[in-house]
């Protein structure tokens, strides 16, 4: 495993994270989800995200148990407070009510007394942005995380609560958004402004839903067992790369992935890590082997013939319009 920092803070975090976003809780029986977790402490992963939200917070009550006997000091646990986790109208969004009755929700279910990272899931165009941050600031004062970031924020959004966070002193040091080698939507605007705030990039979905493997094929049906054929979710997030002309385009990726000595989701998560602002990849996984298979994308390098390579084969099917960054509507 190779370590960085995150974005210009003193945190060390593994290059490679392990995610529970989709799969525990809900697609994966607890006994799977572990033997996952363990597989990734194995392989050198000292980074766990997760968020109250998923599985209806069963998610975070999972990890927590298969993380309780770890070294708190020797790993980063993450998650994150927004979407509704319950039917009342304050069980929801970045108001301090829901921040602060959250954060203490999130650490009973993970048996920590902290969390290192606390991120905004989302930007609440509902909520004054001062608000938001005097109630982030108060967790991090108070000792219930260590740092704060948020996700799929706009690079204006960042600007905007990097400065409040400022005047409060209170290290907001992250932005975790979907990115891969097919969506690019951070490179235009959210990574400059990033850059020049010392904000790193916690990326999710580097394989892009699974896409990036290969195991979708053109003008076939989706493999039985994969994220496409899951009625939990998982086939909502995956349908938008179900196009012929996108599968084809990642098969034309093997003869790459074989020059480098590297399967289709290494290089997938290996092409994300050469951006110097991407901080970590969060990779998740339904079985212990996906994790073991997937780690080996850490310290590679890609040379510059290798990634404009990669660039000529997915260019016609790159999704780059700033404006779908998630921050825009306050989305999902």
């Amino acid at each position: 495993m190779e370590f960085r920092r995150l974005g210009r803070s003193g945190l060390t975090i593994s290059e490679i994270a392990y995610g529970n976003w989709i799969t525990h809780g809900s697609q994966v029986e607890e006994d799977a989800a572990v033997a996952c977790i363990r597989a990734a402490l194995d392989a050198g992963i000292t980074t766990f995200d997760t968020a109250d939200v998923y599985a209806e917070t069963r998610a975070e009550a999972v990890l927590g148990r298969a993380l309780k006997d770890q070294r708190r000091e020797s790993i980063e646990v993450f998650t994150k407070v927004y979407f509704p986790t319950g039917p009342g109208q304050n069980d929801r969004g970045l108001g301090r009510k829901h921040i602060l009755e959250s954060i203490d929700g999130s650490l009973r279910r993970l048996q920590t007394d902290y969390v290192d990272l606390y991120q905004a899931h989302r930007y609440d165009h509902t909520t004054p942005l001062e608000e938001t941050m005097e109630a982030f600031a108060d967790v991090v004062r108070s000792g219930k995380a260590l740092y704060i970031g948020v996700s799929e924020w706009t690079a204006d959004q960042l600007r905007a609560g990097h400065g409040l966070a400022r005047e409060l002193n209170v290290p907001l040091v992250s932005n975790q958004p979907q990115y891969s080698a097919l969506w690019r939507v951070i490179e235009g605007e959210v990574v400059p402004a990033s850059e020049e705030l010392g904000i790193g990039q916690i990326v999710w979905s580097p394989i892009a839903q699974g896409v990036l493997t290969g195991k979708y094929k053109p003008g076939a049906q989706p493999p039985a067992g994969s994220r496409a054929t899951d009625d939990k979710g998982g086939a909502a997030f995956v349908a938008r790369w179900l196009r012929d002309d996108v599968l084809e385009r990642v098969q034309q990726l093997r003869p790459l992935a074989d020059q480098a000595g590297l399967s289709l989701a290494q290089l997938a998560v290996a092409w994300v890590l050469q951006n110097s602002n991407v901080s970590a990849a969060i990779i998740g996984a339904s079985r212990p082997e996906q994790v073991t298979e997937n780690v080996k994308a850490a310290g590679v390098t890609f040379d510059a013939d290798l990634l404009k390579a990669v660039d000529d084969v997915l260019d016609p099917v790159v999704e780059r319009d700033p404006a779908l960054t998630a921050g825009h509507e306050g989305n999902a």
